[in-house]
């Protein structure tokens, strides 16, 4: 119990220490440069409070629970003993030497769940997408933006982990999605290209990020031949960069479908003026 209450000290110190610089610009440039007193300011000190222990709390939790279970659920997966079923010293020799990167399905199916669930989940998005429905009038639904972002994320995730599977450079898979997003931009319509580069960011917040780079850096600590630092790293890229791609896909989707009811109307209408 001593131990545990002298990690949350630490941590509420360090996030004081971190949050600090924040606090001294933002009070600095309301007294100093602005000179009025921001309205509610007990109200606002209190909210930084919370903030302290909220962000203690959060970092105690990472260390506690969600990278340590990133990194076991990715060592448990990717064990020679779960692929092939073997028990023997022998057996699991030859097994560890003929795993190829389709024995890794549940691998895939894994990442594909959690960069699901956890896209779903982000307070960040979930904000984005009540505001882009306010702002457009209700034309871009909650959870038709939630659902497709959390498909980007889902793809990415799992296309990130095939990767560091098969060792592939990472710049490749990049360069490629880029290239998609440049075309996409050109031909989806505008309203919806800035919200889609917005939502790429938004997925990569409090929930999303602890387990996809646990994840991360399990695989490429537990499968042979990968290096932690080059290949441990970078599925946050693909949760950030994927979403892009599928919410214009989306939008390119929802307008191909609202030309084809104006098309099915206008011609229903023509047939029933005949």
């Amino acid at each position: 119990m001593m131990d545990i209450l002298a990690q949350l000290l630490a941590t509420i110190l360090g996030t004081l220490k971190d949050v600090f610089p924040i606090a001294v610009i933002i009070f600095g440039f309301q007294f100093f440069v602005i000179r009025k007193k921001p309205a509610n300011l007990a109200q606002i000190l209190m909210g930084f409070g919370w903030v302290i222990i909220g962000l203690s709390f959060f970092l105690l939790g990472l260390e506690w629970c969600l990278f340590p279970l990133g990194r076991v659920m990715a060592t448990q997966l990717t064990d020679p003993v779960f692929i092939h079923g073997v028990e023997s010293v022998q057996e699991l020799a030859v097994a560890a030497n003929a795993i190829d990167w389709r024995d890794y399905y549940w691998v895939y199916l894994f990442a594909f769940c959690i960069g699901f669930s956890t896209a779903i989940a982000e307070p960040a998005l979930m904000a984005v997408a009540m505001k882009a429905n306010e702002v457009s009038g209700g034309t871009i639904g909650v959870w038709g933006l939630r659902i497709s972002v959390a498909f980007g994320v889902a793809i990415g995730i799992s296309l990130g982990c095939y990767r560091i599977v098969v060792g592939d450079p990472i710049h490749w898979y990049i360069i490629s999605a880029y290239v998609v997003v440049v075309i996409q931009t050109a031909i989806t319509p505008k309203m919806i290209v800035p919200l889609a580069y917005d939502s790429g960011g938004v997925t990569t917040s409090t929930v999303t990020v602890p387990l996809v780079a646990a994840l991360g850096l399990g695989l490429s600590e537990t499968i042979p031949g990968r290096n932690p630092l080059i290949d441990g790293f970078g599925l946050i890229a693909f949760a950030c960069l994927f979403p892009v791609i599928s919410v214009m896909a989306y939008a390119q989707l929802s307008e191909l479908r609202g030309l084809k009811d104006k098309k099915s109307a206008k011609e229903w209408y023509q047939e029933h003026e005949d």
